[in-house]
């Protein structure tokens, strides 16, 4: 964008100052059009991975009295739980970016083909007195839901969390490869 801009001064400048209309008309639509497909692949990419936050029981959110942070609503909060999915032909891995949590507040389950991701994400209030200035974390309950592109065996899934990165390992079902099954036989 700033390179079309650039182009579009110097074209003016080359023309002594006199830049027609319609080369300011399709500059214009240009810097529209790339502005409109930006925020497209934004909203489509980062739209399952908005996740939004509810209090819960443990959350510990400080009043609204006590925060001068003028977007600060203690009832709700969002954030970006970012992640990556990958898949070979054995398995599907998901990471989720999930920080400030203990592995025991996670809990993590496959339904519908889908991996569903839920926790509580506490606020660790300071000891001292004085008063929040701002507050950007979202903190509470949240439940975070990925697609996953094969059927998997949630049985034998693995998961790990590391440096506020949660990693699940999920083998693929495997299909198509012939299995003797032995069918037992009973008084009808």
């Amino acid at each position: 964008m700033r390179r079309q801009a650039c182009r579009a001064e110097l074209k003016w400048l080359n023309q002594g100052g006199n830049m027609k209309l319609d080369d300011l008309k399709q500059g214009f639509s240009s810097f529209l059009d790339s502005m409109a497909e930006g925020w497209q692949h934004l909203r489509q990419s980062a739209s399952s991975a908005l996740t939004g936050f509810r209090p819960g029981q443990h959350t510990n959110l400080p009043q609204r009295s006590d925060v001068d942070d003028a977007f600060y609503l203690p009832s709700i909060g969002w954030s970006m739980l970012g992640g990556d999915v990958f898949e070979d032909d054995k398995r599907v891995v998901v990471r989720i970016e999930v920080p400030g949590m203990d592995k025991n507040e996670l809990d993590v389950e496959v339904q519908d083909n889908a991996l569903i991701v839920r926790g509580e994400k506490r606020f660790d209030r300071e000891e001292s007195e004085g008063r929040y200035r701002i507050l950007q974390c979202a903190y509470g309950n949240f439940r975070r839901v990925v697609p996953l592109p094969a059927v998997v065996v949630p049985d034998q899934a693995k998961a790990t969390y590391r440096n506020g990165v949660l990693r699940v390992e999920l083998p693929k079902l495997q299909t198509g490869k012939p299995q003797a099954t032995t069918i037992k036989v009973v008084d009808a």
